[in-house]
């Protein structure tokens, strides 16, 4: 059963899509998107040649059509009835460049891999960064959740983020301005980051590369990276490790359907053949319900969740749950 329609979405636009330079899909798979490769289809997809592309296209698009935006798909897990609306994905020529700006500054487009800003700073003897050499997304992302990993956050780096709003407005956020706290900003979820400007401090190289290499020897030997993934699951709760709680809760190497809970790394969501969005998503929800009942603590998704159900595929969050 199709849940969305392209289109006729598209057709709504008018001639002012005409004067975009970027690519405009009805009907975009997600699953070529998501690491996960699983989920619906995206009604429409957006990927705007440069800033000024994106401005043009966010001032065209009705107000009253849903908007979501997604880098490499690193964390995504989508609905297998689809994603309404207009999904914005910024491409890698517009919004993937690195660069140099000054002394110990750095400016990283929004879909710019997190390990090339490591590899940036390795290579000028800039301290600070070696942490984003393990995780598995783009500076996007990084902004958006306060990504960290091996002692170090976003927040510690960021100096500016550089954003345009829901109607095509740009604006320039400081650090405090974003709000920074574990996985989480308070900037506007309407906003779409294009770029920011992180700030190291002088160092060795040898000794950043030994900082990254122990970084890449963690990550290939505790987690899956080989499979079909979307990283951590869970958030940590205060205190606790979410791979503990979810190992204590008998849950390593859980499946339903195409999907597993990894051996190797438990907090690792994993699609093991054909996983279908509900496949991946009842999983988690099995998991949290498991969790709750053995320790008392809820876990929380760090995984972000898009789109609609398939009719009579919903999946309910478990009963110790409120609201997300």
């Amino acid at each position: 059963m199709k849940q969305v329609d392209g289109e006729k979405l598209l057709a709504s636009l008018g001639e002012g899509v005409n004067q975009l330079r970027g690519r405009l899909t009805p009907d975009a798979s997600m699953e070529r998107v998501t690491w996960f490769q699983a989920g619906g289809l995206a009604e429409l997809m957006f990927q705007p040649h440069d800033v000024d592309d994106l401005v043009t296209f966010l001032k065209l698009l009705p107000a009253e059509v849903p908007l979501t935006v997604v880098g490499v798909g690193s964390n995504l897990l989508v609905r297998d009835g689809g994603i309404p609306g207009v999904v914005v994905r910024l491409s890698a020529k517009g919004f993937g460049q690195v660069e140099l700006i000054g002394e110990n500054r750095i400016r990283a487009g929004a879909i710019c891999p997190d390990k090339h800003i490591a590899a940036m700073a390795m290579d000028n003897g800039i301290g600070g960064f070696a942490f984003y050499y393990g995780i598995p997304g783009s500076i996007g992302g990084a902004l958006r959740m306060n990504a960290g990993a091996n002692g170090g956050e976003t927040s510690q780096r960021v100096i500016e983020v550089h954003a345009v709003d829901r109607h095509g407005n740009v604006h320039v956020l400081s650090k405090e301005e974003m709000g920074y706290s574990y996985r989480h900003t308070n900037a506007s979820k309407d906003l779409i980051f294009t770029h920011a400007v992180f700030e190291g401090y002088p160092e060795e190289r040898a000794k950043i590369r030994a900082e990254m290499d122990a970084v890449r020897q963690h990550r290939e030997t505790v987690q899956p990276i080989k499979e079909k993934t979307g990283g951590s699951t869970f958030k940590n709760p205060d205190g606790h490790s979410a791979w503990k709680l979810i190992d204590d809760a008998g849950c390593r190497g859980l499946m339903n359907g195409g999907a597993q809970m990894s051996s190797l790394h438990c907090n690792f969501m994993i699609n093991i053949g054909h996983a279908t969005g509900y496949d991946l998503e009842y999983l988690g929800e099995m998991v949290r319900q498991r969790v709750f009942e053995h320790a008392g603590i809820k876990l929380e998704w760090e995984i972000k969740r898009l789109g609609i159900f398939m009719p009579g595929r919903e999946v309910k969050p478990f009963q110790g749950a409120t609201s997300e």
